[in-house]
This record gives C-alpha cells, structure tokens and sequence, in this order.
C-alpha cells in the first residue's frame, strides 16, 4: 500500500480517536454548571467520572474474553461501539443529574469507549513496524486531545452543560462513521485473544511485573488529574478571582494542560524508537512528579505561575503512556502478548476507578493541595520500578 494511503488511514484513525474520546470526561467538564441545577454528593460527583473508569475495564477484559476484534472486522466493532457511546452520553440530557441512571450511563460509555481506544490502536500498529512508537504515541495523543475537548466545548458552550452532551454525543456518532472510511494497513493481524494463564506470567516474568508496576504508578496519577484539575484550579484561582472567573479559567486550564499531553505523544512515541521506551518513561514521570509537586505548593497564589505548571503538569504526564504497553510487548511471549497487555490495561483502569472516585472525596476533607501532592506517589514508585526494568536488560 502506499505511502498517502497509510497517511490518509492513520490521519482519519486519529480524528475518528479524537472525537469519539470526547465523551469520556464530559462530566468532569459540566459539573460545574449542573450543580447548580442538583446538589450531588461528592461521592455522587465523583461517580459520573470514576464509572467510565469502570465500565472501561469491564468492557475491555469482555472484549478481549469474546475476540471481539478477532472475528469481526475491527472498523465496525470501533464504528458500533463508538455510535452506542455516543447514544448512551446523550441520554443524560433526559435523566437527572447525579441519578443512579445517570451514572450508569456514564459505566456504560466508559465500556463502549473500550471497543473505541485499544481496537484503534490495533489498527495503528496494522500501518508500521519500525515506527511503531510513533504510530501508537500518536494514537494516544488523539485520545488525550479527545479527553480535553469537552472541557473547551464547555468554556465556548457557556453555563448550559446540555450543549457540550450534545456536541460530544454527536461528535462519537460521526467518529463511527468516520472510521468505516479507514483501511487496514499490510501489518494488521488477528490480535491474540485473552489467555488467562498469562496471568502468571504477569508475575513471573520480571519484566512484564516491572513494567506493569511503572504502569500502575503512571496510572495512579493521570486519570485522577485529568479528571479533577479544572475542579482543583477553580477551587485555586478562586482565592484571587471572582467565582465566576475562576470557573471560566480553569475549563481553559484544563483543556490546554490536557491538550498539550497529547501534543507530546506522537514525539515522545519518536524518541522512544531511537533512545528506549524505559527511558522515556523515567523522564516524564520525573517530570510530572515534580509537576504534581510544584502544583499543590503554589496553590492559591498567583494565577499565572499556577497555570504554567498545570500546563507543564499537563505536558509530562501522558506521553510516556503508550510506551508502558510497548515495553510489555517487547518482555512477552509471542502468543501471550495480546492477553498480557489487556490485562495490564484493565489492572492500570482499575486503579483509576479508585483514584478518580477518592479525589474529590479526599480533597473535601482536607483540601487540594495535599491531595495533589499525594498523586506524586505514583510517578515515584513507578521510576523506581522502570530503573529495576531498565538494570534487568
């Protein structure tokens, strides 16, 4: 196939990315505004984010279990699942904020969303072998850009959180659509179905635990930043600006932290290839640590200085993302690979599950600041556990 094809596919692969992941912090981005229509509970407010968190990892270990992606066309079962997302977001237009119905919704996308993100990334890695970094980097990056939307569409929605349900809905619907136009590059396989056995060799295998446990550190801290920065920079900003302000600020805080996340991916993806994955995931964790860090110190204080390090913060913390599965990969048995590396992804979905309920729940009691620098517990453990990686090779 040629060279334009491959750059045609993978370009409309990652808009596709971009817009069908818009749905899964849409309620992170409204809450704002819709509690000033009912008053949720912080566990409740933490439920509509934490239950995609949830649903993701269901969804993804049955794909995996019925070989979803192996018997079907890959393009449908993404167009399928991203459509069904985008129907089942939309239906909290109708029910109550904060309902029981409401945040089984939100676990019902975050399982649709996994025939969206790892069945993307299948079809990336079918148009390369030696760019293969760059390729999933880039897959990442669409899904961090993805993440970020609805908190732009939310600042340019205004105080009605029903418009950014409905742009976000609508944009899964045509990312669907959209990825029925994509081809399947010369390097797409059946990927291996899930192999429970390769649960030993999560633990056996040094390698594979090493990087598992990198991964679990890098997870501890993305998701539940993610999900909460803008709550936690209004929550700042406010101490120097009108509410008002601050609320508007910190939805364009968050989408430019996220965004430029995803900016770095595909570069990150690039130096991987040439320098060493295990390497690029010791810098960026260091990096977004010290980010965490500097975050909760300078809390409060002047807004500029703490915009720039959210968006440094932003900036480092998910570029070494795919390199985590990649390392996996490389450390595992052939015919085990595809199993091991779902299994690491619905472990790293699983703690999220728990780090972005107890967020808002932590930081109603005793404030943001040490709940920010609490996530830098996790970038720690996890350079710890990439340089034991790193002394093994």
């Amino acid at each position: 196939m040629s060279s334009q094809q491959k750059f045609r596919s993978v370009s409309l692969l990652l808009i596709a990315e971009v817009a069908a992941m818009s749905l899964w912090f849409v309620s992170a981005a409204v809450l704002p505004d819709m509690l000033r229509e009912a008053a949720l509970s912080p566990f409740r407010q933490a439920a509509l984010s934490s239950g995609v968190q949830a649903g993701f990892v269901l969804g993804a270990l049955a794909s995996a279990i019925l070989g979803l992606a192996d018997r079907y066309d890959p393009r449908r079962v993404f167009a399928v699942s991203a459509i069904c997302a985008g129907i089942a977001n939309a239906s909290l237009l109708v029910l109550v904020p904060g309902s029981v119905p409401a945040i089984a919704a939100r676990v019902a996308t975050g399982a649709l969303l996994a025939g969206v993100y790892p069945v993307g990334m299948k079809i990336a890695v079918g148009w390369g072998q030696k760019d293969r970094g760059f390729l999933v980097g880039g897959l990442v990056g669409a899904l961090t850009l993805g993440s970020a939307s609805p908190h732009l569409i939310a600042l340019a929605g205004g105080e009605d959180w029903h418009v950014t349900v409905m742009i976000a809905s609508m944009a899964a619907v045509a990312a669907g659509l959209l990825c029925l136009t994509v081809s399947l590059g010369p390097y797409h396989g059946r990927a291996t179905r899930f192999d429970p056995s390769a649960i030993a060799t999560a633990w056996t295998n040094r390698r594979v635990r090493f990087a598992y446990a990198g991964y679990l550190g890098h997870m501890w801290e993305l998701y539940a930043m993610w999900a909460w920065i803008a709550a936690a920079t209004a929550a700042s900003y406010g101490a120097t600006l009108p509410a008002a302000d601050a609320l508007r600020l910190s939805k364009l805080t968050a989408f430019v932290a996220i965004g430029a996340g995803g900016l770095a991916c595909a570069f990150a993806g690039s130096v991987a290839d040439r320098i060493g994955k295990a390497e690029v995931t010791i810098v960026a964790m260091a990096l977004s640590g010290a980010a965490a860090l500097a975050t909760a110190a300078t809390f409060g204080g002047p807004v500029w200085i703490t915009f720039a390090i959210v968006v440094v913060w932003g900036l480092t913390i998910v570029p070494d993302s795919a390199q985590f599965s990649a390392l996996v990969a490389d450390a595992s048995p052939p015919q085990q690979a595809g199993s091991l590396m779902t299994f690491q992804t619905a472990l790293g979905f699983a703690l999220t599950f728990a780090t972005v309920q107890i967020t808002p729940v932590l930081a109603a009691k005793f404030g943001w600041p040490p709940v920010l620098a609490g996530l830098a517990i996790g970038p720690a453990l996890g350079i710890v556990a990439m340089v034991r990686l790193r002394r093994l090779r």
